[in-house]
C-alpha cells in the first residue's frame, strides 16, 4: 500500500481504533484539547503519543492524563533510541513494562515473602 492518508475520520471507525502496520494516517478532529485527550484515550491501545502546545498547563495535563507508554512533548514521536529509551505500552500494546528499562527484568522473576519464627 503506498503512503495513505484518511481525512475527517470518527474516532469510533475501525481505522482510528486499531494498529494500523503500514505508512497510514488517520486524522480525527478534535474540538478541542479536553476531546482530543478524550479520543487519544478512546482507544484500547496505548503504545506511544505526542502532544505539541505552547501553552504549559497543556503539556502537564497531558503528561497526567495520556495514558501511553511513551510520550513525546513538542517533539516527533518516532526514533526511541534502543538502549537509551525504556520502551513499552499500556493496554492492547504492552504488559506496562518497559523494555530496555532498569525494571524489565523483574518480569521474569517471581517475588516471594518468607516469614520464619526462630
Amino acid at each position: 500500500i503506498p503512503p495513505t492518508i484518511f481525512g475527517d475520520v470518527a474516532p469510533d471507525a475501525r481505522i482510528a481504533q486499531e494498529e494500523i502496520f503500514g505508512p497510514v494516517l488517520a486524522i480525527i478532529r478534535a474540538r478541542d484539547f479536553d476531546h482530543a485527550l478524550d479520543v487519544a484515550n478512546g482507544t484500547e491501545y496505548g503504545l506511544t503519543g505526542a502532544v505539541y502546545s505552547q501553552k504549559r498547563a497543556r503539556l502537564e495535563r497531558a503528561r497526567r492524563e495520556f495514558h501511553v507508554g511513551n510520550l513525546y512533548l513538542n517533539r516527533k514521536c518516532t526514533g526511541a533510541l534502543v538502549g537509551v529509551h525504556p520502551f513499552g505500552g499500556f493496554n492492547m500494546s504492552g504488559t506496562d513494562s518497559k523494555a530496555g528499562g532498569p525494571d524489565y527484568l523483574l518480569l521474569f522473576t517471581q517475588a516471594k515473602t518468607v516469614a520464619e519464627k526462630l
